[in-house]
């Protein structure tokens, strides 16, 4: 096993200080390389030293403009701090430089929903679902987006996909339950909003809309 795949493996078992040692090494010995940058970046990520991780990544993009995961870690570093329009570029660039995965799609997803843009959000979490259909969290964001969106038969589907994968997902019953109200089916509704309350105990939105339904079901 090379030095590279033996630093990236003590970085997966945690073992940061060998790693470190190894990819130190790695950059000396391949300065023009900017793998060994980008892994660097990665570690000192999990380290949580973000503006070095930053320099690192910033390195790796000076060496090759074309290397979509240091824009991708890039991506992930602005995201944290909510800077949400230059982890936008970084996304797309690592898109448009190659990196044809669901997590890259989805965080720029992300990152059009907090600026509130849903409908610029919608086809890049669309792609998310199509590259990897089994994610939850990938599932959901997509069901809220489809549903700010004004889609909401669409977003009833793809709720029902997330129950499907998680049967207990609060959130998705909830969801599901102001679906339901949306249709005018307080007995579904009702349904859903004590399955997301059986998940989530503390689940205040789910307990608010079902006691306005259990008044609003008493007075007629």
């Amino acid at each position: 096993m090379d030095k590279l795949n033996r630093a990236i493996e003590y970085m997966q078992h945690q073992n940061f200080e060998e790693a470190t040692k190894l990819f130190t090494e790695v950059i000396e010995e391949n300065p023009k390389d900017p793998i060994g940058y980008i892994n660097f970046g990665n570690l000192l990520v999990h380290l949580n030293e973000m503006e070095r991780a930053e320099r690192f990544y910033n390195r790796a993009i000076e060496l090759d403009e074309q290397a979509a995961t240091a824009h991708y870690g890039l991506g992930n570093i602005y995201y944290e701090q909510e800077k949400y329009t230059k982890a936008q570029t970084q996304f797309l660039q690592a898109i448009e430089t190659g990196l044809d995965e669901a997590d890259a799609y989805f965080m720029l997803g992300m990152t059009f929903v907090h600026q509130e843009y849903m409908k610029l959000a919608l086809p890049y979490m669309l792609r998310a679902v199509e590259l990897n259909p089994d994610d939850v969290d990938i599932q959901f964001q997509y069901g809220l987006c489809l549903a700010q969106n004004g889609q909401i038969d669409e977003a009833e589907v793809t709720m029902k996909n997330v129950l499907q994968l998680e049967a207990n997902h609060s959130d998705a019953h909830y969801n599901l339950g102001v679906v339901a109200l949306h249709k005018e089916d307080a007995a579904l509704a009702l349904e859903h909003f004590n399955r997301a309350l059986q998940s989530n105990e503390e689940h205040t939105l789910a307990s608010h809309a079902k006691t306005q339904i259990e008044q609003a079901l008493n007075e007629e």
